[in-house]
């Protein structure tokens, strides 16, 4: 059942899929509460840090839903070991603080959904996976999984909870995908490494859907991939790119230029995770955008 003009708290509005979700909630009639960093500058914010796991408890009072969303930006610079706990304590020290006070409400929401990554899953290769399969080896997937963990308190009080592992949004507004967009434009795209690695990729349309179809239905908890469910290969989605912008796609950037202009992280670009939405489509929710040229289109 939808939730009727509710009140949602949404922490990492200012984000791309968090600015997509507010807009989207909004447009519907929806009371939309913005947890932010900076003093309350409206009625419609609410003081939190989640770096430090505070959060203004008393602003969270009537609310139906909490959306966590924020996060330091995996793909926004190379990983040093400073940016790495920064990535971590963003997440988990914000989940931690949030699901705390969900569970210390008089009246607690009717549901926490809480952002995750298809990193979870670490290296996959060619093998596909689904929310059955068990977490992967590295910094992602060690971090998901902590990530995930500490939004226990919220759903030992018995708050339904549900984890968004979300893979590559194709948006030209940000993001991973955002950065690739120029480059194809100027005829300077072109695949990364050899190519065979598999991109999850989901549309910002599809993603905001899932995430409403989440926190509306209340038969639904714990983890969902939020990944359309054909992914391609970087090569695939390469020539997808070249194929809707009208470009050509001739500079393949070699694996060992990714590696030493990014870092650990390159690990992640150059790395294969084949996932599929298997539990979201099982619940009824339909695609607008399951191929990749209509992702592409979408966000144009």
């Amino acid at each position: 059942m939808e939730l009727e003009r509710s009140r949602i708290v949404v922490a990492g509005a200012s984000g791309l899929i968090g600015s997509a979700l507010v807009r989207s909630l909004t447009a519907d009639g929806h009371e939309v509460v913005r947890l932010v960093r900076h003093a309350p500058r409206s009625a419609d914010e609410v003081r939190w840090d989640p770096e430090n796991g505070r959060v203004d408890a008393a602003g969270l009072d009537g609310c139906d839903a909490v959306v966590n969303l924020a996060g330091a930006g995996v793909g926004d610079r190379r990983w040093t070991d400073a940016y790495k706990t920064r990535i971590r304590s963003s997440r988990v020290h914000g989940t931690t603080a949030l699901a705390e006070a969900v569970a210390a409400m008089e009246r607690p929401p009717r549901v926490f959904v809480n952002g995750s990554a298809i990193g979870y899953y670490g290296e996959t290769g060619d093998r596909a996976v689904d929310e059955s399969a068990p977490a992967g080896e590295g910094f992602l997937p060690a971090l998901c999984v902590e990530w995930e963990a500490a939004a226990a308190p919220a759903r030992e009080a018995g708050v339904r909870t549900v984890f968004t592992r979300t893979g590559l949004v194709v948006s030209s507004g940000g993001g991973a995908w955002g950065r690739l967009f120029p480059l194809f434009r100027a005829g300077l795209g072109g695949r990364l490494g050899d190519g065979s690695q598999y991109w999850s990729f989901v549309s910002l349309h599809d993603e905001v859907a899932a995430i409403r179809h989440l926190l509306d239905r209340e038969d639904l908890s714990g983890p969902f991939n939020l990944t359309a469910p054909h992914p391609l290969t970087n090569r695939q989605i390469t020539a997808a790119m070249g194929r809707v912008l009208r470009r050509p796609t001739p500079f393949p950037v070699p694996a060992a230029v990714l590696r030493a202009a990014l870092g650990e992280m390159a690990g992640d670009v150059l790395g294969s995770a084949r996932v599929l939405p298997a539990r979201l489509e099982e619940s009824g929710f339909r695609f607008a955008f399951p191929e990749i040229d209509g992702a592409i289109r979408a966000a144009l």
